[in-house]
């Protein structure tokens, strides 16, 4: 393919960026520093290249959402064919339009029956303001609307708008935001290798689900309107949880009458092998929250799917719900979703990925023999590397973040995307990737290890 467009002057793109292009989760005086951003222009499968023509296997999918590959020109024609027929109209006013009604039904039909109704955004962040403003109501409308609390876990990621930033369990967002609001708690995430200690996972399991009880009690069982937790944390460093976690979870969120809100904006359309991360990890819950492989990242969308016995209420008990976005449902966001669909059905790339998942886990498995690397975990196609400074020990290195940062640069360098969250490797690749792609993914991940070990040799125990 032609990999660079001779027109584009990136020296004056760059310029442009410096200037003018204010960056999400970036520290911007170094980023000047550093003389600006690497520009993307062209991607196929799971290749992409950047403006120097250098080619990179995407290991994270852009931001965990191109599941089905780049390059996918049905999505672009399902796109344009919209455009000429009804670029947009809104979803307000009891109104709708043929692709976005379409999309409901086919969410709904890839999911267990009791999910019938679909509210669609257009982001995960979106998607979880909706989930708050959803279940502090529906309290409300069931004569309890002292149940306003919401129980999170440490390192949970549910999004960058406000509310969604206090729901999630990121301190440093949680500062940068100011005043936190009020009614959001957080317990420690299940993260075996940072906080096992000599218990079993299983023990461990158990151990940090207690922690949702004990917080429960803590607020009063009948303050706490919903606990929310996806089933694999992602941005959070790819925590799995043990297999005794999430069941336990769900006997106490029963026992007290508490909502399971499964965010599934990574884990969804694929990832873990099935089509939803909670049917991966084994309980039942009431709110489904999606976003990123809805579209493969292709058009920005989001969805919330509601449980019928929420729904009854809600549409019985409620007058107007005074939500929603103007973009919400988008025929043409819509269109490409629907056709995502149904290419990740044709191709059967939710059985593709649990076929090929404990492919990638061996893979993945055979870098344990590294100095530096203390862990590796996956399910279906989403899997971590855990720095240590000393393996025996599960030990971290000072200054967490600082030789993750120093591995990610290490593989950008070396042709491969790997994010760093802290100092734990974590991986994403497209659902379409190939046991000869993971071979090469790992290769240049040893390639990137190798490097960063030859700058912090020195500081192994």
């Amino acid at each position: 393919m032609n990999v660079l467009n001779k027109n584009i002057d990136i020296a004056e793109v760059v310029k442009n960026d410096i200037a003018h292009h204010f960056h999400p989760f970036t520290d911007h005086k170094s980023f000047h520093a550093e003389g600006g951003p690497r520009v993307m222009t062209q991607a196929d499968g799971i290749w992409i290249w950047d403006g120097n023509g250098h080619k990179l296997l995407d290991g994270m999918s852009g931001l965990w959402c191109v599941n089905v590959g780049y390059g996918r020109k049905e999505l672009a024609e399902a796109a344009y064919k919209q455009m000429l027929d009804l670029p947009y109209y809104n979803t307000f006013f009891k109104t709708t339009t043929v692709p976005t009604t379409e999309l409901a039904a086919k969410i709904s039909s890839v999911m267990p029956e009791r999910f019938k109704h679909i509210f669609f955004t257009n982001s995960g962040s979106e998607s979880n303001d909706t989930i708050v403003r959803f279940v502090r109501h529906y309290w409300k409308l069931k004569g309890k609307p002292y149940r306003q609390h919401f129980i999170a876990r440490t390192r949970g990621y549910h999004g960058s708008t406000m509310v969604a930033a206090n729901l999630g369990g990121f301190q440093g967002m949680h500062e940068q935001v100011g005043t936190e609001f009020p009614g959001f708690h957080h317990i420690k995430q299940p993260h075996w290798f940072d906080l096992g200690g000599d218990k079993t996972p299983e023990e461990f399991g158990l151990e940090a689900a207690a922690e949702l009880e004990k917080k429960i009690l803590e607020v009063g069982p009948d303050n706490v309107a919903a606990f929310i937790g996806e089933p694999i944390q992602g941005a959070g460093g790819v925590l799995i949880p043990p297999s005794t976690y999430w069941p336990e979870v769900q006997k106490i969120c029963r026992k007290y009458g508490i909502l399971i809100i499964s965010d599934e904006v990574i884990c969804g359309f694929g990832r873990t092998g099935n089509w939803w991360g909670f049917e991966t990890m084994g309980f039942e819950p009431d709110i489904v929250p999606m976003a990123k492989g809805l579209s493969s990242g292709y058009l920005p969308i989001g969805a919330v799917a509601f449980a019928d016995h929420l729904i009854k209420d809600f549409f019985e008990l409620g007058g107007e719900f005074y939500h929603g976005m103007t973009y919400a449902g988008h025929p043409v966001a819509a269109a490409v979703a629907l056709k995502n669909i149904e290419i990740i059905e044709r191709e059967n790339l939710v059985g593709h990925t649990r076929e090929i998942g404990p492919y990638f886990a061996e893979a993945l498995a055979s870098l344990r023999d590294h100095p530096i690397v203390g862990e590796t975990r996956s399910v279906g196609l989403i899997g971590a590397i855990e720095l240590s400074n000393d393996k025996a020990r599960r030990g971290r290195f000072a200054s967490p973040g600082r030789v993750g940062t120093m591995c990610r640069d290490n593989c950008f360098k070396n042709g491969l995307i790997m994010r760093a969250c802290w100092d734990t490797m974590v991986l994403a690749p497209p659902l379409v990737i190939t046991r000869k792609e993971i071979d090469e993914l790992v290769r240049l991940a040893r390639v990137a290890l190798d490097a960063t070990y030859d700058q912090v040799k020195s500081e192994l125990a």
